[in-house]
C-alpha cells in the first residue's frame, strides 16, 4: 500500500534543503512506480510494499533533516543582527545633552572595536550591525547618570545629569504587522551638523504611529525611499519592543530572574567622574578608569552583565 507523506514546495526555496527536497520527490516517484508496476500481481505487490516501507523510512529521515534545518534557519532569522541605539538627554540641561552625545560616542567606539558596522541615523540615533550585536547591547537600556563638575561651574559644585538609552533589536524578518492607515508621514530636508542643509531635496522622513504616538525620523540615507524604509524598520522595532514589554507585564514573575526590567526609565548606571568609577546598580558592581571606559572600552561591563544573566537563568 502506497503511503502519503507531507511535502512542502518551500523546501526548494532554501539552498540548504533544495537537494533534500529533490531526493524526497525522487523517492515519492519511485514509490508511485513500484505501486503501479505491482498492480494486479499479489507476489509483486508484497515485494513492492516491503520496498515502499524502506523508502518511507528514507523519506522520514529526509523529512526530519529538513525540519531541523528549517528550524535552525527560523531561529537564526529571529536573532537580531542589527540594533538601533537611541540616546535622549534627561535632567541636567546642556550637561545632559553633552552626556548623551558622550554615551553615543562611547558605544560607537565600542562597536568599532568589536568590528561591528556603524551608522548615525541622526545626532542621537546610532545603528550598529553584526552577529551578536544585540546580545552585547541589550542590557544597556535605561537611565545613565553622570556626576561631575562642569567646565562652566565656577564654584566647583558637583553636577548630576542623566541620559536615557533605548536599544532596539532589528530582526531580518518581523512578524509584527503595522496598519499603514495608522501612520502619518512627513518629509523634510536632511540637515547637517549645526542645522545646515546638506540636501536641497526633501529626503528626510518622519513617521508618526498615531495609536501609540511613537515617532521616528530618518535622514541618514540618500533617498526619500531609503529613509522611509529605514524609519519603518525602526518603527517596527519600537512597536515590537512595546508589545514585548506589555506581554512581560502580564507575566511579571518571569522577569524577576532577569537583569533589570529593560525599561528605559530604570536607573541602571552611574558614572562618577571625580571618583573615577562607573557603577552598575542592577548587579552592584563597579569598574574604574573612566577615560578608558568613555573611550569605548566597555567589554568588561558587557561581558559581566551577560555572564550574570546566564548564571541567573541557570
Amino acid at each position: 500500500m502506497l503511503s502519503n507523506m507531507e511535502y512542502d514546495p518551500v523546501w526548494k526555496e532554501s539552498h540548504k534543503t533544495q537537494f533534500l527536497a529533490q531526493e524526497f520527490e525522487r523517492l515519492s516517484a519511485e514509490k508511485e512506480k513500484l505501486a503501479s508496476d505491482s498492480e494486479g500481481d499479489a507476489d509483486l505487490k508484497e515485494l513492492a510494499e516491503e520496498e515502499i516501507k524502506t523508502l518511507d523510512e528514507a523519506q522520514t529521515g529526509i523529512l526530519n533533516t529538513i525540519k531541523g534545518i528549517l528550524e535552525e534557519e527560523k531561529e537564526e532569522m529571529a536573532i537580531a543582527k542589527k540594533a538601533i541605539m537611541e540616546f535622549r538627554a534627561g535632567a541636567g540641561g546642556d550637561e545632559a545633552n553633552l552626556f548623551a552625545r558622550e554615551l553615543r560616542d562611547m558605544y560607537l567606539h565600542f562597536a568599532e572595536s568589536k568590528g561591528y558596522g556603524t551608522k548615525l541615523i541622526d545626532d542621537y540615533t546610532l545603528e550598529i550591525s553584526g552577529k551578536g550585536v544585540y546580545d552585547d547591547l541589550k542590557y544597556e537600556t535605561g537611565v545613565h547618570r553622570v556626576q561631575r563638575i562642569p567646565e562652566t561651574e565656577k564654584s566647583g559644585r558637583v553636577h548630576t545629569s542623566t541620559a536615557s538609552i533605548a536599544v532596539l533589536p532589528i530582526r531580518e524578518k518581523s512578524t509584527f504587522v503595522i496598519d499603514p492607515s495608522d501612520i502619518d508621514m512627513e518629509f523634510s530636508r536632511a540637515g547637517g551638523a549645526g542645522g545646515q542643509n546638506v540636501n536641497k531635496v526633501e529626503t528626510a522622513v518622519r513617521l508618526v504611529h498615531r495609536p501609540t504616538n511613537i515617532d521616528v525620523r530618518s535622514s541618514s540615507e540618500r533617498s526619500q525611499l531609503a529613509n522611509r524604509e529605514k524609519a519603518m524598520e525602526i518603527l517596527t522595532a519600537k512597536l515590537e519592543v512595546l508589545h514585548e514589554e506589555e506581554e512581560a507585564k502580564k507575566h511579571a514573575d518571569a522577569r524577576r530572574s532577569q537583569i533589570g526590567t529593560g525599561d528605559r526609565s530604570e536607573k541602571i548606571r552611574t558614572y562618577n567622574i571625580l571618583q573615577d568609577r562607573v557603577t552598575d546598580h542592577r548587579i552592584k558592581e563597579s569598574w574604574h578608569n573612566l577615560p578608558k571606559i568613555m573611550g569605548g572600552d566597555i567589554s568588561d561591563i558587557v561581558e559581566t552583565l551577560k555572564e550574570r544573566e546566564s548564571a541567573i537563568a541557570e
